[in-house]
């Protein structure tokens, strides 16, 4: 099992930026990669970043793509993502979530490929 908390979420002004934190512990040594899904009220869940634990390797959604940035800290297990310029529409639950093996094929986008997932934080963008 992989525990996953994520932090860093809040109130921010268009324009703005938050970076959000997230902590695995546990079977930290199967994580493969790491992703950042987020959901809006009354909205299906949606990828925003991903990366690859073993050679940090990147991928974004098109709406956040420029404006967010995933990163990694092997060494402590936590994985960021700096949201800049952010919109109102970023308004979501952030939620952090880890793939426990590998897969061949298209995955870092897809929920279902991920195995561990943490509570989610709040970030609201006023306008």
């Amino acid at each position: 099992q992989v525990q996953l908390v994520e932090s860093g979420g809040g109130l921010v002004q268009a324009g703005g930026s938050l970076r959000l934190s997230c902590t695995a512990s546990g079977r930290t040594f199967s994580m493969k990669r790491m992703g950042w899904f987020r959901q809006a009220p009354g909205k299906e869940r949606e990828f925003v970043a991903a990366i690859s634990w073993s050679d940090g390797r990147t991928y974004y959604a098109d709406s956040v793509k420029g404006r967010f940035t995933i990163s990694s800290d092997n060494a402590k297990n936590v994985a960021y993502l700096q949201m800049n310029s952010l919109k109102p529409e970023d308004t979501a639950v952030y939620s952090c979530a880890v793939q426990g093996r590998a897969y061949s094929g298209r995955t870092y986008d897809i929920a279902g490929y991920y195995d561990y997932w943490g509570q989610g934080t709040q970030v609201t963008v006023s306008s």
